[in-house]
């Protein structure tokens, strides 16, 4: 299936100075495939990620969230032609012709939560699992005058190989694997391994279990191996 067309990067990077300058930027972390992009200057160009971006930009918010202002956000974006979209899981995206931003927060319980209540932002979060383990040890990518937080590399590759095991569509999930190998793949070539050893210890253990099952399946039984 063809891939879901590129959002323009000049939009994006729009949304990026508005969030800053409305001071809610510094408590949002942006995940995502948005997140190959910028991982290109954090590799400080040793390394060439596949833009693989796509019209969908996250933001993970904290649990809690520790906002120290307050902005409506659909407000804020209004003029650039983004619209509140309600869907039906009771969370709030915001439409425009050429990009969708969601606002995304780690699941708590066993997968009952409804959408949450984000009032410094004034709008309703969309709760997932596993969002947690991509809080965890983030990086600042400074890009255009802008401090940009992102996941700690391992953490984003790790967290794709969990996640693209969950995706019923293949195109999708054929998408998060390919992320994930691409990444842990620089990581190693650049003499960073340890660090995804690292991060891979700090998973509970059936999530190592799935990651293995996902490396070994996509035939990557050197980096199967190199995790256990």
């Amino acid at each position: 299936m063809k891939e879901k067309e590129s959002a323009p990067v000049d939009l994006c990077l729009e949304v990026l100075r508005r969030l800053d300058r409305a001071g809610v930027l510094e408590e949002l972390v942006l995940v995502g495939s948005w997140c190959t992009h910028f991982y290109n200057r954090y590799f400080e160009g040793k390394a060439k990620l596949s833009a693989l971006r796509t019209r969908d930009m996250d933001f993970l918010v904290r649990r809690p969230p520790r906002f120290k202002v307050k902005v409506e956000v659909s407000t804020l974006l209004k003029d650039l032609g983004f619209l509140p979209d309600l869907r039906p899981e009771g969370y709030v995206s915001l439409s425009h012709p050429d990009l969708i931003i969601d606002f995304l927060i780690a699941e708590r319980g066993k997968g009952s939560e409804m959408a949450i209540p984000i009032e410094a932002l004034g709008i309703r979060a969309q709760p997932l699992r596993f969002l947690d383990f991509l809080t965890r040890d983030t990086i600042v990518v400074s890009i255009d005058g802008l401090d940009l937080q992102l996941p700690h590399p391992a953490n984003f590759a790790l967290h794709k190989l969990i996640i693209s095991s969950r995706r019923p569509k293949p195109e999708k999930r054929e998408k998060d694997l390919r992320q994930a190998l691409e990444i842990l793949d620089v990581l190693r070539d650049l003499g960073r391994g340890e660090e995804i050893l690292s991060k891979f210890a700090d998973m509970p253990a059936g999530w190592r279990k799935i990651a293995i099952t996902v490396l070994n399946d996509a035939d990557r039984h050197d980096i199967s191996r190199f995790l256990q």
